[in-house]
């Protein structure tokens, strides 16, 4: 009994580890794109027999990795913020960068609202211009059809 305490305990003080598709099926992420990520230095599983292993910070880098494509960052800003979370204890360097490349990309993404407002503005003149045409293409052949026996 005292044994199987200790083996319990012990497995409790190990931190968590991952396998690809327990990745995959929590994230809603292809094994393909956490390999892709792997690939491109963003992840550094262990190997167990073959078997790729993640564990928590794995599983922690994906999540952000994930969250910087959906604000749009390229994976080249994302792995540069990853890579300063190492390079620096206190984080202020990351910190900073992050904060950089965000107002960045809020400079960005503003421009391109402002575009797409214009570019919708348009649209719906070139609508409402068709529109009209349509209409009087429409009246002149009612109108020759009346005219015709």
């Amino acid at each position: 009994m005292r044994a199987k305490s200790a083996l319990a305990t012990a497995s409790a003080l190990q931190p968590p580890l991952y396998s690809i598709g327990d990745l995959s099926s929590e994230l809603a992420l292809s094994p393909r794109a956490i390999r892709f990520y792997e690939d491109q230095g963003l992840l550094a599983p262990q190997r167990i027999g073959g078997n790729r292993v993640y564990g928590a910070r794995d599983r922690a880098r994906l999540q952000l990795i994930l969250r910087g494509k959906r604000l749009g960052f390229a994976l080249a800003d994302i792995k540069e913020l990853l890579d300063l979370y190492d390079a620096d204890p206190a984080h202020l360097e990351q910190l900073r960068a992050t904060l950089a490349k965000g107002r960045a990309r809020i400079a960005e993404l503003e421009h391109q609202q402002q575009e797409i407002v214009l570019t919708l503005k348009e649209l719906r003149e070139i609508g409402t211009h068709i529109e009209e045409s349509i209409r009087r293409k429409e009246a002149a052949l009612k109108a020759s059809r009346k005219g015709t026996p």
